[in-house]
Protein backbone atom coordinates (compact mmCIF):
# COMPACT_ATOMS: atom_id res chain seq x y z
CA UNK A 1 0.00 0.00 0.00
CA UNK A 2 2.92 2.28 0.44
CA UNK A 3 3.62 2.41 -2.67
CA UNK A 4 0.01 3.51 -3.85
CA UNK A 5 0.63 6.62 -1.43
CA UNK A 6 4.09 7.70 -1.88
CA UNK A 7 5.22 5.99 -5.37
CA UNK A 8 7.27 3.67 -6.63
CA UNK A 9 10.61 3.92 -8.66
CA UNK A 10 10.40 7.64 -9.38
CA UNK A 11 6.88 7.57 -10.07
CA UNK A 12 3.98 10.21 -8.48
CA UNK A 13 1.83 8.45 -5.72
CA UNK A 14 -1.52 9.82 -4.13
CA UNK A 15 0.03 11.98 -2.02
CA UNK A 16 2.08 13.68 -4.51
CA UNK A 17 -1.12 14.63 -6.54
CA UNK A 18 -3.08 15.43 -3.62
CA UNK A 19 -3.58 19.68 -2.87
CA UNK A 20 -2.95 20.55 0.95
CA UNK A 21 -5.34 23.07 0.21
CA UNK A 22 -8.72 21.06 -0.09
CA UNK A 23 -7.97 17.81 1.02
CA UNK A 24 -9.36 17.71 4.71
CA UNK A 25 -8.68 14.25 5.67
CA UNK A 26 -7.03 11.28 3.89
CA UNK A 27 -8.77 8.42 5.46
CA UNK A 28 -7.74 4.68 5.10
CA UNK A 29 -10.12 1.85 5.57
CA UNK A 30 -7.96 -0.99 4.43
CA UNK A 31 -6.26 -3.56 7.28
CA UNK A 32 -2.76 -3.41 6.75
CA UNK A 33 0.55 -3.57 9.10
CA UNK A 34 0.92 -0.69 11.52
CA UNK A 35 4.25 0.60 10.54
CA UNK A 36 3.15 1.15 6.70
CA UNK A 37 0.11 3.06 8.36
CA UNK A 38 2.71 5.42 10.45
CA UNK A 39 5.29 5.97 7.48
CA UNK A 40 2.45 6.89 4.90
CA UNK A 41 0.90 9.08 7.66
CA UNK A 42 4.35 10.87 8.51
CA UNK A 43 4.87 11.39 5.01
CA UNK A 44 1.25 12.66 4.12
CA UNK A 45 2.13 15.31 7.79
CA UNK A 46 5.19 16.25 5.45
CA UNK A 47 3.61 17.53 2.77
CA UNK A 48 0.60 19.42 4.88
CA UNK A 49 -2.12 16.84 4.48
CA UNK A 50 -3.83 14.62 7.22
CA UNK A 51 -3.94 11.09 6.91
CA UNK A 52 -5.95 8.73 9.52
CA UNK A 53 -5.93 4.85 9.20
CA UNK A 54 -9.34 3.76 9.84
CA UNK A 55 -9.68 -0.22 9.13
CA UNK A 56 -13.45 -1.51 9.82
CA UNK A 57 -14.94 -4.38 11.19
CA UNK A 58 -18.26 -5.73 10.72
CA UNK A 59 -18.75 -7.96 7.40
CA UNK A 60 -20.59 -7.68 5.00
CA UNK A 61 -24.48 -7.37 6.28
CA UNK A 62 -22.85 -5.39 8.81
CA UNK A 63 -21.59 -2.86 5.79
CA UNK A 64 -24.52 -3.20 3.90
CA UNK A 65 -26.66 -2.09 6.80
CA UNK A 66 -24.44 0.69 7.35
CA UNK A 67 -23.56 -0.22 10.64
CA UNK A 68 -19.85 -1.00 10.46
CA UNK A 69 -17.51 0.05 13.15
CA UNK A 70 -13.96 2.37 12.22
CA UNK A 71 -11.43 2.02 14.60
CA UNK A 72 -9.20 5.26 13.61
CA UNK A 73 -5.65 5.93 14.29
CA UNK A 74 -4.32 9.60 13.77
CA UNK A 75 -4.60 13.39 15.36
CA UNK A 76 -7.43 14.19 17.18
CA UNK A 77 -8.63 17.31 14.49
CA UNK A 78 -7.93 14.83 11.40
CA UNK A 79 -10.16 12.54 13.68
CA UNK A 80 -13.11 15.23 14.35
CA UNK A 81 -13.23 16.25 10.65
CA UNK A 82 -13.16 12.23 10.01
CA UNK A 83 -16.05 11.76 11.98
CA UNK A 84 -18.65 12.90 9.55
CA UNK A 85 -17.68 11.23 6.46
CA UNK A 86 -17.92 8.23 8.48
CA UNK A 87 -20.71 8.05 10.44
CA UNK A 88 -23.38 7.99 7.26
CA UNK A 89 -21.40 3.83 6.82
CA UNK A 90 -21.27 3.22 10.48
CA UNK A 91 -22.60 4.89 14.25
CA UNK A 92 -19.51 3.06 16.15
CA UNK A 93 -16.23 5.51 15.41
CA UNK A 94 -13.39 4.99 17.84
CA UNK A 95 -10.58 7.12 18.13
CA UNK A 96 -7.76 4.62 19.04
CA UNK A 97 -5.08 6.96 19.25
CA UNK A 98 -2.00 8.18 17.44
CA UNK A 99 -1.09 7.12 13.28
CA UNK A 100 -1.02 3.42 13.39
CA UNK A 101 -3.28 3.03 16.36
CA UNK A 102 -6.42 1.84 14.00
CA UNK A 103 -4.23 -0.90 12.36
CA UNK A 104 -3.46 -2.24 16.46
CA UNK A 105 -6.76 -2.18 17.42
CA UNK A 106 -8.53 -4.17 14.10
CA UNK A 107 -5.49 -6.85 15.25
CA UNK A 108 -6.40 -7.48 18.56
CA UNK A 109 -10.06 -7.85 17.32
CA UNK A 110 -9.48 -9.74 15.07
CA UNK A 111 -7.21 -11.80 16.67
CA UNK A 112 -9.66 -12.12 19.29
CA UNK A 113 -12.62 -12.73 16.52
CA UNK A 114 -10.03 -15.42 15.65
CA UNK A 115 -9.67 -17.43 19.16
CA UNK A 116 -13.46 -16.99 20.41
CA UNK A 117 -15.09 -18.71 16.73
CA UNK A 118 -12.23 -21.34 17.32
CA UNK A 119 -13.64 -22.26 20.76
CA UNK A 120 -16.84 -21.94 20.04
CA UNK A 121 -16.69 -24.30 17.51
CA UNK A 122 -14.70 -26.37 19.68
CA UNK A 123 -17.41 -26.43 22.12
CA UNK A 124 -20.28 -27.18 19.49
CA UNK A 125 -18.45 -29.73 18.10
CA UNK A 126 -17.36 -31.44 21.94
CA UNK A 127 -21.16 -31.17 22.41
CA UNK A 128 -22.51 -32.95 18.66
CA UNK A 129 -20.12 -35.66 19.06
CA UNK A 130 -21.74 -36.53 22.86
CA UNK A 131 -25.41 -36.13 21.56
CA UNK A 132 -26.19 -32.78 22.36
CA UNK A 133 -28.34 -31.16 19.55
CA UNK A 134 -26.10 -28.23 18.84
CA UNK A 135 -28.95 -25.90 18.72
CA UNK A 136 -29.97 -26.49 22.15
CA UNK A 137 -26.05 -26.59 23.82
CA UNK A 138 -26.00 -23.04 21.03
CA UNK A 139 -29.12 -21.75 23.47
CA UNK A 140 -27.20 -22.71 26.64
CA UNK A 141 -24.19 -21.30 26.09
CA UNK A 142 -25.64 -18.15 25.09
CA UNK A 143 -27.31 -18.21 28.45
CA UNK A 144 -24.48 -18.56 30.26
CA UNK A 145 -20.59 -17.57 30.67
CA UNK A 146 -19.52 -19.21 27.58
CA UNK A 147 -21.98 -16.38 25.62
CA UNK A 148 -20.01 -14.74 22.72
CA UNK A 149 -20.33 -13.10 19.40
CA UNK A 150 -19.88 -15.95 17.19
CA UNK A 151 -21.43 -17.84 18.94
CA UNK A 152 -25.00 -15.15 19.55
CA UNK A 153 -24.89 -13.94 15.86
CA UNK A 154 -22.53 -15.84 13.86
CA UNK A 155 -23.12 -19.37 15.10
CA UNK A 156 -20.25 -21.83 12.71
CA UNK A 157 -22.81 -24.94 13.48
CA UNK A 158 -24.38 -26.09 10.23
CA UNK A 159 -27.99 -25.29 10.72
CA UNK A 160 -28.66 -23.34 13.64
CA UNK A 161 -28.71 -20.64 12.19
CA UNK A 162 -30.05 -20.63 8.39
CA UNK A 163 -28.31 -17.23 7.33
CA UNK A 164 -24.95 -17.68 8.66
CA UNK A 165 -22.40 -19.24 6.05
CA UNK A 166 -22.29 -22.52 8.20
CA UNK A 167 -25.78 -22.91 7.03
CA UNK A 168 -24.67 -22.19 2.84
CA UNK A 169 -21.68 -24.35 2.83
CA UNK A 170 -19.28 -22.02 4.52
CA UNK A 171 -19.51 -18.78 1.24
CA UNK A 172 -18.23 -15.96 3.07
CA UNK A 173 -18.82 -14.00 4.45
CA UNK A 174 -15.12 -13.47 5.63
CA UNK A 175 -12.91 -15.76 4.16
CA UNK A 176 -9.78 -17.85 5.83
CA UNK A 177 -7.58 -16.36 3.21
CA UNK A 178 -8.48 -13.03 4.72
CA UNK A 179 -8.35 -14.28 8.64
CA UNK A 180 -4.42 -15.71 8.12
CA UNK A 181 -3.70 -12.05 6.72
CA UNK A 182 -4.72 -10.76 9.87
CA UNK A 183 -3.71 -12.95 12.41
CA UNK A 184 -0.13 -12.57 10.08
CA UNK A 185 -0.24 -9.04 11.22
CA UNK A 186 -0.87 -9.90 14.62
CA UNK A 187 1.62 -11.38 14.78
CA UNK A 188 3.87 -8.93 13.70
CA UNK A 189 2.55 -6.64 16.33
CA UNK A 190 3.13 -9.17 19.09
CA UNK A 191 7.20 -9.90 17.53
CA UNK A 192 7.21 -6.28 17.46
CA UNK A 193 6.14 -5.32 21.13
CA UNK A 194 8.08 -8.93 22.59
CA UNK A 195 4.51 -10.10 23.81
CA UNK A 196 3.87 -14.07 23.64
CA UNK A 197 0.52 -14.09 22.43
CA UNK A 198 0.12 -17.68 22.93
CA UNK A 199 -3.65 -17.77 22.11
CA UNK A 200 -3.18 -15.93 18.88
CA UNK A 201 0.07 -18.00 18.09
CA UNK A 202 -2.24 -21.30 17.70
CA UNK A 203 -5.18 -19.86 16.11
CA UNK A 204 -2.84 -18.22 13.78
CA UNK A 205 -1.03 -22.15 13.31
CA UNK A 206 -5.14 -23.45 13.31
CA UNK A 207 -6.26 -21.25 10.43
CA UNK A 208 -2.78 -21.71 8.33
CA UNK A 209 -3.43 -25.69 8.59
CA UNK A 210 -7.21 -24.75 7.19
CA UNK A 211 -5.71 -22.82 4.32
CA UNK A 212 -3.03 -25.46 3.33
CA UNK A 213 -6.25 -27.93 3.59
CA UNK A 214 -7.62 -25.56 0.10
CA UNK A 215 -10.14 -24.17 2.76
CA UNK A 216 -8.63 -20.35 1.67
CA UNK A 217 -11.86 -19.50 -0.24
CA UNK A 218 -14.20 -20.46 2.39
CA UNK A 219 -15.53 -18.50 5.40
CA UNK A 220 -13.29 -18.07 8.58
CA UNK A 221 -16.49 -19.94 10.34
CA UNK A 222 -15.47 -23.03 8.34
CA UNK A 223 -12.61 -23.89 11.19
CA UNK A 224 -15.25 -25.88 12.44
CA UNK A 225 -14.72 -28.74 9.58
CA UNK A 226 -10.82 -28.75 10.31
CA UNK A 227 -11.45 -28.95 13.87
CA UNK A 228 -14.07 -32.30 13.05
CA UNK A 229 -11.12 -33.71 11.17
CA UNK A 230 -8.88 -33.46 13.77
CA UNK A 231 -8.65 -36.38 15.57
CA UNK A 232 -6.95 -37.53 19.16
Amino acid sequence: MSNLYLGEGGGQGVLDVLDAKTTEVILDCSTIDVSTARAVSDAASQKGLSFMDSPVSGGVAVAAAGNLAFMCGGEAAAFEKAKSVLAPMGQKIFHAGPPGSGQVAKACNNMLLAIHMIGTCEALSMGSRSGLDPAALSEILKASSGRNWSLELYNPFPGVMPTTPASNDYAPGFMVDLMVKDLGLASEIAEQTKFASPMGGLARQLYLQHQESGKGAKDFSSIMEGLQELER
